[in-house]
């Protein structure tokens, strides 16, 4: 995650019940104010049903790679 602090995302994403899809997550950093880079990276994640924070994390740190 080359410009997103971690921590900074978890914030962002603070309340999402899990699981929660990509839409679940873009929604909830939008209502918490995330910044561009971060509602991009989200948007780039694929569709799916993550089912942690850890697990949002670790997909936006491959889908940078």
């Amino acid at each position: 995650m080359a410009g997103i602090n971690p921590i900074q995302l978890q914030k962002y994403l603070k309340g999402v019940e899990y699981p929660a899809s990509k839409d679940d997550l873009l929604r909830q950093a939008e209502t918490h104010g995330a910044d561009e880079t971060v509602r991009r990276a989200l948007n780039n994640l694929r569709e799916q049903q993550f089912q942690s924070p850890a697990e949002v994390s670790k997909a936006i740190a491959d889908s940078e790679s």
